[in-house]
């Protein structure tokens, strides 16, 4: 629609230019600085001129030369008018000033010219800069207004996407989170299954699948109820890493906990923050080094928190079951950006005993709601 438009509006006013041309001259009422001449020629001018303000919006110079021929061989000066704003309103001249000068001469001469007015040089020339400087300026105007309108939809489209693309990756997060915990412990739960022989502990470990699915469930619907009514998630804290502690323990793994941190003193994303985090270590261990001896504490200590997961050299043998491993590497990153958005600091790599270690130290912020 903005391109039909913008022709619609070339094409009257082309049609405006010859219907101030091509009149006065069949009446009569023309005239040149150079002396009568022929009205095809008149005729001509005009029709050239018109369809100049066809191409306006490419290139300003067809409509200048054209326009200030126009007046001087038919009197006919609206035509430099439109010339003049389409010149600073449509491009961006860094000399129109010089421009505008010479059809401001232009005009002043036609104007004196005219046997049709006064014969006042004063009024000439206030007509010409009235006439020719002001539309220029007011294009010039008119140009960094469309500017501004340009950069404000450009920065509100990046906006938009920079913050969609932002809780995309929040939900990525939750969903890996959410379900490779929940489907990695079922796995396991299941793979042991396999070896049990007593109908108890068969029925209590499937009991324990049953509430590792249920739980998983639960914070998916909790993760679609914030994309539906955009309210806050009830977020894990710091009493759920001894739950995963305990489910790791109930599957083999050999894992010792340290948990230093009054119940409440923590915000609710730094306290999330932490449970993700032992949460992705415990998983990686499991699928990396299933019979290494694992460390994770949680300590307050004056204006910060350090929550560390870290395990031994893993054994060998096959003590405990190793969980699958689908890669991707989704992970880690997605725990760093938490620990990076609550303002931490988070380090991972080999210890010097062959095993490996995920840090991460946690300001905690003043006002924050406590979880």
């Amino acid at each position: 629609m903005a391109r039909y438009r913008d022709v619609l509006i070339d094409v009257l006013l082309a049609a405006a230019v010859l219907a101030f041309t091509i009149p006065t001259t069949v009446i009569g009422y023309s005239f040149s600085l150079w002396g009568p001449v022929p009205d095809w020629i008149e005729f001509l001018i005009g029709a050239i001129t018109a369809a100049t303000m066809l191409v306006r919006r490419r290139t300003p110079w067809p409509a200048i030369i054209a326009s200030a021929a126009c007046a001087c061989l038919t009197g006919q000066t609206v035509p430099m008018i439109l010339a003049v704003y389409s010149m600073t309103a449509e491009h961006r001249m860094r000399r129109w000033q010089y421009v505008a000068l010479a059809l401001t001469a232009v005009y002043i001469v036609v104007d004196y010219t005219n046997p049709h007015t006064d014969k006042v040089v004063y009024l000439s020339m206030v007509r010409a800069l009235t006439l020719i400087y002001l539309p220029a300026l007011v294009g010039t105007w008119v140009h960094g207004y469309r500017r501004l309108i340009r950069d404000l939809r450009t920065g509100v489209r990046e906006r938009e996407e920079h913050a969609a693309s932002e809780e995309r990756r929040k939900i990525a997060r939750e969903l890996h989170d959410t379900v490779t915990h929940a489907v990695t412990a079922m796995v396991l739960t299941a793979g042991i299954i396999q070896g049990a022989e007593e109908p108890s502990e068969i029925s209590e470990l499937t009991a324990h699948i049953e509430d590792k699915g249920v739980q998983a469930l639960s914070e998916l619907r909790e993760l679609l109820t914030v994309l539906r009514h955009e309210d806050l998630p009830r977020t894990q804290g710091v009493g759920g890493i001894t739950r995963l502690v305990k489910e790791e323990q109930a599957t083999g793994l050999e894992v010792s906990l340290h948990l230093d941190v009054p119940p409440g003193t923590l915000p609710r994303q730094v306290a999330h923050a932490c449970y993700r985090l032992v949460q992705e270590g415990l998983s990686n261990i499991r699928k990396h080094a299933p019979n290494s001896q694992v460390r994770v504490s949680c300590e307050l200590s004056g204006d910060h928190v350090t929550v560390s997961v870290v395990n031994s050299a893993d054994r060998g043998g096959e003590a405990v079951r190793a969980a699958p491993s689908l890669g991707g590497g989704y992970g880690l990153a997605g725990v760093r950006e938490r620990i990076v958005l609550a303002g931490g600091k988070l380090v991972s790599g080999p210890t010097s005993e062959g095993g490996f270690a995920l840090v991460a130290q946690l300001p905690l912020p003043l006002g924050k709601e406590k979880a």
